[in-house]
């Protein structure tokens, strides 16, 4: 069998492995790209002059499965340790899980006896097989564990449930695993009160442990999307599900959440008013997808209840005619790059509005690549600036203002809800279907060309925009906890129109299957003012 592996001929006998193959070549491998499907490295090739990518820890793809396949680990080593305690994953700070003991605190004597539970299972190279299993076999064995969660989840599979097995361990990561434990060779836990935080190779970093950097006010905002979604009782995802099942319920949850929002933004009109004597620019930024738009109009309607009077400002219409935009590495047009920002220009207008001279703003024209100008405007005596952009952040573009002008404010989907215990929601995947749906209702833009600039929006997201967030006065969490089960029929329905042969092919179906567990709720509830509204239309701020 004549198989093209990174475009150089190779042959095998017939059903040779994936990772049998990958031994041939030598390296770190964690799965492969075959004709334009990810496969495990157990993955058995039966067809001819197939085309074969194998994926390091440089690939976001593989970096995914290796976490998935340590998270199982974990788990697996708790139910060694401790077989009556269950181990609950999360999204944490510093590109790392966080972990913790449900219902309990762990000690730095258990971590320890725990990373050397997990350092002896991976040493132990055992087999990772997937195999089939009754949802009633499955039922019996997780509530020998204790698993709840995953018994609950169970309902919404049919006879059947795949499941991966190690050394008679059985749980499932919603994700591909590597071939056995002895393939996950670098991680590291810290502790932090009531868990600990693992991190792990990642992609971003090519492959290395990043260098842990504290985030006391991201992990603050996420310790209180944990209490939310704890409070609400939508920790895991079957319990939204079952809110369904009772109209009263559904109502509830949705009002809590939209009033959630609600007092975020209370908390930031009390700190304004409270310094509007110093107070004079309001900046906003944060990732692609995070509701910006909706946030800054309804943040300008709190401050006008307190009689302040903002100016909204988009630094979108600061942005270079094309000939004097930077170019990436690839040579294409970067506008994520602040640069491309008429920077000085910014700075002057801002500070011309402070004192108090008749300012005319910019208006690029992204159609014609042209810029107009505004009319003069004056910033009234009690009014702020309410600027948005992905660099709002960045001291440059406030760098002639002094900084107790500035209030800054980080904005993104900051969910601490998961499927089960084991299995966190991707935060990036969460903003990537807002983005999809946002694309095919207002811009018409297929999925495919959404997925094609995903890469390149999140590398600028990394170098531009998570560095800034630390120095942010507050960090507004903008997810809804019924966000997802009501943007499912509009992301299901555009990416079931991926081809098999796109090259986005394998995101599109990894966003449809993390999708299923959810069940659709209509957006005839979801409120006209609502930040889901802008991506699926109907919002009252629609221009």
């Amino acid at each position: 069998m004549k198989v093209l592996i990174n475009n150089k001929e190779y042959e095998f006998l017939e059903k040779t492995s994936l990772e049998e193959m990958a031994k041939t070549i030598g390296g770190k491998y964690y799965c492969a790209r075959v004709n334009n499907r990810i496969r495990e490295l157990s993955y058995r090739l039966e067809t001819e002059n197939a085309e074969v990518s194998f994926l390091d820890a440089s690939d976001y793809d593989s970096v995914r499965i290796y976490e998935a396949s340590l998270r199982y680990i974990v788990a697996m080593a708790v139910s060694r340790l401790w077989p009556k305690k269950n181990i609950r994953f999360s999204n944490s700070i510093s590109m790392a899980i966080y972990a913790k003991i449900v219902g309990e605190e762990i000690t730095e004597n258990q971590i320890k006896e725990l990373s050397k539970e997990v350092r002896k299972i991976i040493k132990g190279a055992y087999p990772i097989r997937r195999k089939s299993f009754t949802i009633e076999e499955m039922k019996e064995y997780y509530s020998s564990l204790g698993y709840t969660d995953k018994i609950e989840t169970l309902k919404y599979r049919k006879e059947k449930v795949n499941v991966y097995e190690a050394d008679g361990y059985r749980n499932y990561m919603y994700s591909y695993m590597v071939p056995d434990t002895s393939y996950i060779h670098s991680f590291k836990f810290t502790p932090m009160y009531p868990g600990f935080i693992i991190q792990y190779p990642r992609s971003e970093e090519n492959g290395r442990i990043p260098k842990f950097k504290d985030e006391p006010r991201f992990l603050k905002t996420l310790a209180s999307a944990n209490s939310w979604s704890a409070n609400t009782q939508s920790e895991n995802i079957y319990q939204i599900n079952d809110k369904f099942d009772d109209k009263d319920e559904l109502i509830k949850f949705l009002g809590v959440c939209e009033t959630i929002i609600s007092h975020q933004l209370k908390e930031i009109g009390d700190k304004v008013y409270e310094n509007i004597d110093t107070i004079r620019l309001i900046a906003i930024a944060g990732p692609s997808s995070s509701g910006k738009t909706t946030f800054s109009k309804r943040l300008e309607i709190e401050l006008m209840s307190r009689n302040i009077h903002p100016i909204r400002i988009s630094l979108d219409n600061y942005y270079l005619t094309n000939d004097k935009v930077p170019r990436d590495e690839n040579g294409q047009l970067d506008f994520e790059d602040i640069r491309a920002l008429k920077i000085k220009e910014f700075n002057k207008n801002m500070e011309d509005f402070i004192q108090g001279k008749r300012v005319r703003i910019p208006i690029f024209d992204f159609h014609t690549k042209t810029t107009s100008y505004s009319e003069p405007m004056t910033l009234q005596k009690d009014g702020v600036i309410i600027i948005e952009g992905i660099h709002a952040l960045n001291d440059l573009m406030t760098a002639s203002i002094a900084k107790e002008r500035v209030f800054k404010i980080y904005i993104a989907p900051l969910s601490q809800r998961n499927i089960d215990n084991h299995n966190p929601i991707s935060l990036t995947d969460q903003r990537l279907v807002r983005r999809i749906v946002r694309d095919m209702q207002f811009r018409n833009t297929p999925p495919e060309e959404t997925l094609s600039m995903w890469k390149s929006v999140r590398r600028g997201e990394h170098k531009w925009i998570y560095p800034t967030m630390e120095n942010a006065d507050y960090i507004f969490n903008s997810e809804l906890g019924y966000e997802l089960p009501v943007l499912k029929k509009y992301a299901v329905s555009s990416l079931k129109g991926v081809e098999n042969d796109s090259p986005y092919y394998i995101l599109a179906n990894k966003l449809l299957k993390f999708l299923k567990v959810f069940r659709s709720i209509s957006d005839d509830a979801v409120p006209n003012y609502s930040i889901i509204r802008e991506f699926i239309g109907g919002s009252i701020f629609e221009e």
